[in-house]
């Protein structure tokens, strides 16, 4: 069992632009005032193709497909949504909470992979929950200690209970249940994902406590991630807001470890917290401006991490 790879899919935008149907309970979103579409999605693409050429450099292995425009997908650039991969040859397919989201879920990004030498064994398909308006979003949602088998779930409007704990029975996780919530026109509103306030390395976790209200809650979590001796590095919710919980651990070449970021992430963290940090993994980060603003998800959404064993 591996908790970080190697292999990274990502989706290039073709039109990226703010997503009206996800603003509704991503509060992280913003209208950028005065750029036309057409610059939004150009400044997307170049913010996607230098971050592309970051992880490459380093030596991991991006598998990189273009989004399509036979749909209106202004989100497929976060493919970690609908779909995750796991060692054991199993594809997770989930259902989204907008209706344009569901036009993300590619066949071919399957074939893709088996193409690149990847088995695929079994797709477990959660998408009829959809009918009953009930929503799971991949690893955006289930944030996963694949070593201890445990998965994180921060509960939204997003993320239903009752079908987090049908994915651990189905996939063998113990779940980790709770609810984190970020301040709106002083108002507490669930945040949409866990991984926008977790991160889960191997040897730590990045993680927002104060956004977990319950103190029950807070420490069942504390608790799990100490049993797996992960060190925990907490962050304000003025960092969340940053983007400062949305970072994937990864592999580069010799086995180097990477933690990817968004420079947005970088700046808002302390020194005290990237030593913190560095004592685990080298860290890497990347502009990512405009997907930030528009699409309110960061460096860690744009990454669909591939587990799947080779053929």
């Amino acid at each position: 069992m591996q908790q970080i790879t190697n292999t990274i899919l990502m989706i290039r935008p073709i039109n990226f632009r703010m997503n009206e149907q996800t603003a509704v309970n991503n509060y992280y979103q913003k209208v950028i005032d005065n750029l036309l579409p057409e610059t939004v999605n150009a400044k997307a693409q170049q913010e996607f193709d230098g971050y592309v050429e970051k992880l490459r450099a380093i030596g991991v292995n991006v598998i990189v497909v273009n989004d399509t425009d036979v749909a209106d997908t202004p989100d497929a650039i976060f493919p970690n949504n609908w779909v995750s991969f796991h060692e054991n040859g199993n594809v997770g397919i989930y259902p989204m909470f907008a209706n344009n989201r569901r036009l993300e879920r590619r066949e071919d990004i399957l074939d893709t992979l088996e193409a690149n030498g990847f088995l695929i064994n079994n797709i477990v398909d959660y998408t009829s929950a959809e009918e009953e308006e009930v929503f799971l979003e991949g690893t955006g949602s289930l944030l996963l200690d694949r070593i201890n088998r445990k998965a994180y779930c921060a509960l939204s409007p997003r993320a239903d209970e009752d079908l987090f704990i049908e994915f651990c029975e189905d996939f063998e996780y113990t779940p980790v249940i709770f609810t984190s919530y970020q301040t709106v026109n002083e108002t507490r509103k669930a945040i949409y994902h866990t991984n926008v306030m977790m991160c889960l390395g191997e040897t730590f976790a990045v993680i927002c406590l104060s956004s977990i209200d319950d103190k029950k809650e807070r420490k069942n979590v504390i608790g799990h991630l100490k049993e797996n001796n992960k060190e925990i590095i907490d962050i304000t919710e003025a960092q969340v807001s940053n983007f400062a919980g949305n970072m994937l651990q990864v592999k580069g070449a010799d086995d180097v470890r990477y933690l990817i970021m968004s420079q947005a992430a970088y700046d808002s963290l302390t020194k005290s917290q990237i030593e913190k940090l560095e004592k685990h993994t080298k860290i890497v980060s990347s502009s990512l401006n405009t997907i930030e603003a528009c699409g309110g998800g960061s460096a860690r959404c744009m990454m669909a991490e591939v587990f799947l064993p080779k053929a």
